[in-house]
């Protein structure tokens, strides 16, 4: 093996301090393979070294919370002896450098964390970050993250069923790809992965070694310097068929007595999977590297340990149960090797031709790895740098009509038909809803659903990572109350850029403060998650960051589907109320979608978050629709209200008239205060329309102290804005938004 020299390890991504803390934990110098061990556990992707401090602040508990963070994914009780097993992950640069398997295997990743626990899955998400469309390389991406997504998750047979796609110029030269998969499994036969019991045979299953993959987790925790592309040989390489394979194995096995702990291969591969699994289990193992299936000839125990490659499972079998075990993988076409055994050691002990190779104590590994308190700056002082423009004097809208096509055409709002298209949704035939607020998937042989939605706003986390990061949650929690189900728990994916910058370090803590604040007052724990930091680009011109995006992942519980609401305005003569209206309440116009698309300006503050009406105004909307009261209902997020009544007309075929006299009396001008009211982004709003005869919900919302307002009614076949019925100031034929919400994706991919 080389001699280890100071640029050795630097390309392993160590510092000279963290390296003399192996040289401590050691006791002498390491060899390559330990080096090499080492460099990738304390990878930032692997040990979240910048991140554990503050990660330990979020909420993780609650009655329902079966597992919160710590093992594969989270899990939380949906009743019936049912556990929901999900989780999100990030597959960011590998999706840059190469997108199609890059997002192709954050699928697969992301898959196994969920049936390594036990669940069957059921639906897959996604939360999608590009740069500007007009970007010489950004097609490209796009097309390949697209078909890498539908690619992987269509060919193992679960449905993509909910998403996000956004556009902003700084993700140029840094894509963000986070994948999430939901899963069901019984509730007293969930599955960890501490390796317990000495002498139990450690098992290697499914595909063989190579060497893709290699420094994946390294280079997934450095920025991008102008070589993003010498990187290629880092990304994995998917099979969605092996890994259709591997679920059924895994659920055949797992429904014998024969496993006692089972993790997947991920980041860092074998090296990661053995040793949390000997660290959760408080034991040992040892390893005969020459027992490990390899798929390329002369690989060596660095190549083995440090390989990404997919679609591969360690586990810890009972004595006894090998036989058994080999014949189900055998039966699936699948590599099963015995290639060592759990020790009372609590050392990492890997032998190749009869010689140690690797002799490290566990603890240095995962427990005791770097903890950094990095520097950061105040709220005020990250204002001073964020230097986020006041709103200044608003630039008033003469036609509120073309503010309204204009809006629907930008890719930020534009129909995502393109994309969706392209995934199959219906797979397993459980799949209620998708394109709403929240996908819906039917728990096989119940009449329960479970609602699965993915969000974040990055624009709002920069200007105020703390307002963003409450905002963030509670868009989630408003998502799952829309199709009426309860919100039960969070998965989040932290995408942020270089964590020694206090001004990043800033927006990471205090996001996290405002989301902790935000699942405390909605009662809405995170029970798994994923940090993704040096999201920045050298390439793209002086270190540029993304913007801070916590992406949120959100799942809640419909006890009866037959309940469920969707956008989609349902008939003729309907009255549309505006739950949350708060007349005391300025229109709140800071980082709109409006003033950007509509004004090119991007300044103000992100509008507030009050926790505790979102909360009310939540509980309120679903009791509303378990009670039938209302056929539709949407959340008010980008664009406001006129956007997403307008996108509720679409979905449904069904134009609105709506009387802006009902909800605004805020703002002297006629034209600017009809722009600010239907445009405004004031959070906790909801739009629902009840049948003409009913007439209950005003007074609902009144005796339940719930602002609720009538602003018109569902008819003919375009969005009229007036304050009055002979008063016209806009109006706009469904046919033409229509046209112009599917323009973008048709004419950028297809013209």
């Amino acid at each position: 093996m080389p001699q280890i020299t100071p640029e050795i390890v630097e390309s392993h991504g160590l510092s000279p301090e963290e390296y003399d803390r192996v040289l401590h934990a050691l006791g002498r110098e390491p060899n390559l393979v330990e080096l090499g061990i080492f460099s990738v556990m304390w990878s930032e992707h692997c040990s979240y070294k910048s991140s554990r401090l503050h990660l330990k602040k979020l909420p993780t508990e609650a009655p329902w919370v079966i597992c919160g963070p710590g093992e594969n994914a989270g899990v939380i009780d949906i009743g019936d002896n049912q556990a929901a097993i999900f989780k999100m992950e990030s597959h960011n640069h590998p999706s840059y450098i190469e997108p199609y398997q890059g997002a192709a295997t954050g699928v697969g990743g992301i898959l196994r964390d969920v049936f390594t626990m036990g669940a069957r899955p059921i639906a897959n998400a996604n939360a999608l970050r590009f740069g500007r469309p007009d970007h010489p390389k950004m097609q490209h991406l796009v097309k390949g993250v697209v078909a890498g997504i539908g690619g992987y998750g269509n060919c193992v047979g679960v449905p993509t069923i909910a998403g996000e796609t956004n556009f902003d110029p700084a993700y140029d030269g840094n894509i963000l790809v986070n994948a999430m998969t939901v899963g069901v499994a019984d509730a007293d036969r969930i599955f960890y992965s501490a390796a317990t019991g000495v002498g139990n045979p450690i098992v290697y299953v499914g595909s063989k070694t190579g060497r893709d993959g290699i420094h994946g987790a390294t280079m997934a925790s450095a920025d991008f310097a102008e070589d993003a592309e010498a990187k290629r040989p880092t990304v994995q390489v998917g099979d969605p068929f092996t890994e259709k394979l591997l679920i059924e194995a895994c659920l055949e096995l797992m429904a014998t007595d024969a496993i006692v702990a089972i993790q997947d291969m991920g980041a860092a591969g074998l090296t990661s999977s053995s040793v949390e699994m000997a660290t959760g289990g408080k034991s040992g193992i040892r390893l005969d590297m020459n027992k490990v299936p390899c798929r390329e000839a002369g690989m060596t125990p660095y190549e083995m340990m440090l390989s990404e490659s997919q679609e591969r499972m360690l586990m810890v079998l009972k004595p006894g149960a090998e036989q058994q075990a080999e014949a189900i993988f055998r039966k699936w076409e699948l590599d099963f090797a015995v290639i060592g055994e759990v020790t009372d050691t609590q050392h990492m002990v890997l032998e190749w031709n009869g010689e140690v190779v690797c002799d490290i104590p566990l603890g240095p590994l995962a427990a005791d790895a770097p903890l950094y308190d990095r520097p950061y700056l105040s709220r005020e002082e990250y204002k001073a740098w964020a230097q986020v423009k006041p709103l200044g004097e608003v630039p008033e809208s003469s036609d509120i009509g073309a503010d309204l096509l204009k809006l629907m055409a930008s890719p930020a709002l534009a129909s995502k038909r393109w994309i969706y298209e392209q995934y199959d949704s219906q797979v397993g035939a459980d799949t209620l809803q998708t394109g709403g607020d929240a996908g819906v998937v039917r728990i096989h042989g119940t009449k329960k659903a479970l609602a699965i939605t993915t969000d974040c706003t990055p624009r709002y986390v920069y200007a105020d990572p703390y307002e963003g990061g409450k905002q963030a949650i509670a868009e989630a929690y408003r998502n799952l109350c829309a199709v009426g189900a309860r919100p039960l728990a969070v998965t989040n994916c932290l995408n942020f850029g270089n964590p020694q910058r206090p001004e990043i370090m800033a927006q990471l803590v205090h996001a996290l403060d405002g989301m902790g604040d935000a699942c405390r007052a909605l009662d809405f724990p995170i029970v798994s998650g994923n940090v993704s930091l040096y999201n920045e680009s050298k390439a793209t011109g002086g270190g540029s960051a993304i913007l801070p995006t916590p992406a949120i992942g959100g799942v809640g519980i419909i006890e009866d589907y037959a309940r469920m609401a969707t956008i989609a305005l349902k008939g003729e003569a309907e009255r549309i109320l505006l739950i949350g209206a708060d007349g005391a309440a300025e229109p709140e116009i800071g980082q709109s979608k409006w003033l950007e698309v509509c004004h090119a300006i991007k300044a103000g503050a992100p509008p507030r978050v009050d926790l505790d009406r979102e909360r009310r105004n939540g509980e309120f909307v679903r009791m509303l629709i378990e009670s039938g009261l209302v056929t539709a209902v949407h959340d008010v997020s980008d664009g406001g209200i006129l956007v997403a009544v307008t996108e509720m007309a679409l979905a449904g075929n069904i134009g609105a008239r709506l009387h802006t006299t009902s909800f605004e009396d805020l703002v002297d001008s006629e034209r600017t205060r009809h722009a600010w009211s239907l445009f405004a982004e004031n959070q906790a709003r909801y739009i629902v329309t009840e049948p003409l005869q009913f007439h209950v919900v005003e007074n609902l919302a009144r005796n339940a102290g719930i602002g609720c307002c009538f602003i018109g009614w569902t008819g003919d076949d375009s969005i009229w804005v007036g304050p009055d019925e002979a008063t016209m100031i806009a109006e706009v034929p469904l046919t033409a938004l229509r046209a112009a919400h599917e323009s973008f994706f048709r004419e950028w991919m297809e013209g």
